[in-house]
């Protein structure tokens, strides 16, 4: 659920950069081939081991319906900033191999709908933004707490044109690079949760995702930055595929968020550990893993265009992420649409 800070103990990012040509495309070469080294793993695949994985379905709901997602964006959003995340957003449902060639993002919410409820409905494929709310005017000031980011959608829900959508809607609260949040950069990058009746009426699954690009992107846009202390014998930061520091990791970690708000909607469904409060759930298994080889600090393989920008998969409109892999029910394992086996 919750996105922390990156681990100053793990090793330094490795990338290294060889001309080689995907089979499927042309137009792009590799990063971060290498596998990591052997003291990491004792298996070939250095994505997670099912044998200290616990995942457990707690037999709560899962988003099955078609998702309607409500967006709130508070503070000041430039136009090509929220058309790009839109973007994000809308790539999960375009099947159509011709509009995202593969690997692509609706390859990647794949992962995410092998997930099933007690009835066996999977996850649904089918999202739509639903509505959309700008609150320029900081209604709930500058910096926000986790209770009142439930104020901003209970203002957000009066005064949109949207209504409350209880049975197939989610809403995911964006704060621009103005905005501090309790734990933001400190703790966490992003949060999913539901709402209080006491707050909004109605009991609703929402998510919150901080643009970090001038208060910590070393943190929560990485890789496109780095933390001081990897920048002496590391890599150096890896190129956003849009351009955009904070909102290009902005969309990896609504990503994570929205692939765990599907499976965990009400914190009783699909996580491992013991504690509902503190669950670790699908996303948070694979974080910081975006392509084969990855692990013990590595990102994994992930490809880079013409104009040195790095993603992992394709979107609509010709658009390019990079987006941190899914824990598999199937493969007991973290995947991407990417991955090299």
């Amino acid at each position: 659920m919750l996105i922390s800070a990156i681990d100053a103990s793990a090793p330094t990012v490795q990338t290294l950069n060889i001309n080689q040509q995907h089979p499927d495309q042309k137009g792009y070469t590799f990063v971060n081939p290498k596998i990591a080294p052997k003291t990491f793993s004792i298996s070939k695949k250095f994505e997670g081991s099912s044998e200290l994985v616990n995942l457990r379905y707690h037999m709560g709901p899962v988003l099955s319906s078609p998702i309607n997602i409500y967006l709130i964006w508070y503070g000041k959003w430039a136009p090509t900033q929220m058309l790009l995340i839109k973007d994000f957003l809308l790539s999960i449902s375009t099947t159509n191999h011709r509009a995202a060639p593969h690997p692509s993002v609706s390859d990647w919410w794949q992962t995410v709908s092998l997930y099933t409820d007690q009835t066996n409905a999977n996850i649904s494929r089918q999202i739509l933004i639903a509505g959309e709310y700008s609150d320029r005017k900081y209604t709930q000031g500058n910096h926000l707490t986790r209770l009142t980011i439930q104020d901003v959608i209970a203002s957000s829900v009066r005064s949109a044109p949207f209504p409350v959508d209880h049975k197939t809607g989610i809403y995911l609260v964006l704060t621009s690079d103005d905005v501090t949040v309790e734990d933001f950069c400190r703790a966490v990058c992003g949060f999913h949760y539901f709402t209080f009746q006491s707050k909004v009426g109605y009991t609703l699954p929402y998510a919150w995702v901080g643009n970090s690009g001038k208060q910590c992107p070393e943190v929560c846009a990485y890789p496109f930055a780095v933390p001081a202390y990897m920048r002496g014998g590391g890599p150096g930061t890896l190129a956003p595929p849009n351009g955009d520091v904070g909102v290009d990791g902005m969309i990896s970690v609504i990503g994570h968020e929205l692939a765990e708000l599907s499976s965990n909607p009400l914190v009783n469904a699909w996580y491992a550990g013991e504690d509902p409060t503190a669950p670790t759930e699908i996303g948070d298994l694979c974080e910081g893993l975006y392509g084969s080889g990855g692990g013990g600090g590595y990102i994994g393989e992930v490809m880079k265009d013409g104009s040195g920008r790095t993603y992992n998969m394709n979107g609509r409109r010709g658009r390019k992420f990079l987006v941190q892999w899914i824990w598999s029910p199937v493969l007991k394992a973290c995947a991407g649409p990417n991955a090299k086996d």
